[in-house]
């Protein structure tokens, strides 16, 4: 259908080097775009660029503000334009909220919801110059619920959420969509990480899951091509659970 064609279009995927950025960013090369995926992890870049044709990866540590807008500008100069920006990249320290030092704090505000400031900002006048664009934010179920393990990953995705919103507000004018998608427990390097360090997640998971299932990084594929394409032309501002029925339980 043309509504999902992304033909001509081009889309940076910060995070597109694995998990769900690049189930996000298989999806969006699928649909017909071309791809940067944006990681500091060579390795890792170099794996992914043999699953989607014709991609290019930009090596950037996004804690770095200048790091962060070099990254947007060197996409748009290698793609010919910016169509699409998907701010993936995030990380995650599990600890009591008493037991985190304002470094480590930082460090995942700065990585999850900071960066995702900086590249917007960064990407908007690409996006104005094209005639319009899409910016897709990736949120957690932490953006709605609590836990005791992860006091800066929550409030950096909670504010992921009010960040779509306002930006959404401010550039609908430009034909900018700009909406957030909160996966639920996805099978990454992260959750499998998880699943080590807390007894029973995985079993809880499974319970608390109407589909009965961990989500995979291609059940992300479809969502980022639907937010990403004249299909979502009317929708902006709004936060998307992806997560198997999960948060439909409240």
């Amino acid at each position: 259908m043309n509504l999902f064609d992304l033909k001509g279009k081009t889309a940076l995927v910060t995070g597109g080097n694995g998990g769900i950025g690049l189930g996000m960013a298989q999806g969006l090369a699928a649909a017909g775009a071309k791809v940067a995926i944006a990681g500091r992890d060579q390795g890792k870049n170099a794996a992914a660029l043999k699953t989607l044709a014709g991609a290019l990866a930009i090596e950037a540590d996004l804690k770095e503000e200048k790091a962060c807008r070099a990254m947007v500008e060197e996409a748009a100069r290698r793609l010919g334009r910016l169509d699409i920006l998907v701010n993936n990249a995030g990380t995650n320290v599990r600890k009591r909220p008493e037991e985190y030092s304002l470094e480590e704090w930082k460090l995942v505000l700065d990585t999850n919801l900071t960066s995702a400031f900086v590249a917007s900002q960064a990407a908007y006048p690409h996006l104005k110059r094209a005639g319009g664009g899409k910016i897709v934010n990736i949120g957690s179920m932490m953006s709605l619920f609590g836990a005791a393990f992860v006091a800066p990953y929550g409030a950096s995705k909670g504010g992921i959420v009010q960040l779509t919103r306002a930006l959404a507000t401010a550039w609908a004018r430009d034909n900018i969509q700009v909406n957030a998608v909160l996966p639920g427990w996805i099978d990454t390097a992260l959750t499998q990480r998880a699943r080590k360090d807390i007894a029973g997640l995985h079993e809880r998971v499974l319970a608390r899951t109407p589909a009965g299932r961990w989500g995979e990084p291609g059940d992300l594929s479809g969502i980022a091509v639907f937010l990403c394409s004249k299909a979502s032309d009317f929708v902006t501002g709004t936060a998307i659970p992806v997560d198997g029925g999960y948060s439909s339980q409240g």
